[in-house]
């Protein structure tokens, strides 16, 4: 060990702040929030409801469940660990079924919503209405043999 006691060893420490890495993620993530939150603007104007209601915190929730066709009491179940996850997936799987999209979509909106919200907002999708068409009348609805029935009485005269 001796013929290595006199090899000089340099140690480098630094208190500096790597600013060039926090500026970058900082944009990046900005960059994509606000993509986000004008794609769900989009969204919601789309389904027929108020835009701004997107950057509102809990109210936005409660917007997407009643888009997603989802009961508005699920709200309660967003302040669950775990559950909170699961009933978002299912909220987005009403989502993307409220758009005529299928099950690969929700795959998407799940994993990278940052590309499945702006496909929604400002692709062409129509919004077909609260969770969609049931599934076991869209095959009918294509053919063009069915239509939901349509409600009779007082409301539309006799």
């Amino acid at each position: 060990m001796a013929q290595y006691d006199d090899v000089p060893t340099y140690t480098y420490t630094t208190t500096e702040f790597p600013w060039g890495a926090f500026i970058g993620i900082f944009a990046v993530s900005a960059a994509i929030g606000i993509v986000s939150i004008v794609a769900m603007w989009k969204i919601f104007t789309k389904a027929g409801e108020p835009g701004w209601a997107a950057i509102v915190p809990i109210y936005n929730i409660i917007v997407l469940l009643k888009i997603s066709g989802k009961p508005t009491w699920w709200l309660i179940m967003f302040f669950i660990p775990i559950a909170n996850v699961v009933f978002m997936i299912l909220a987005l799987a009403g989502l993307s079924r409220s758009f005529g999209k299928d099950a690969g979509f929700t795959v998407l909106l799940v994993l990278l919503p940052f590309i499945g919200y702006p496909i929604l907002g400002f692709g062409k999708a129509a919004y077909v209405g609260p969770g969609g068409i049931p599934r076991h009348y869209a095959d009918y609805r294509q053919q063009g043999g069915y239509y939901p029935p349509q409600q009779h009485g007082y409301q539309q005269g006799y």
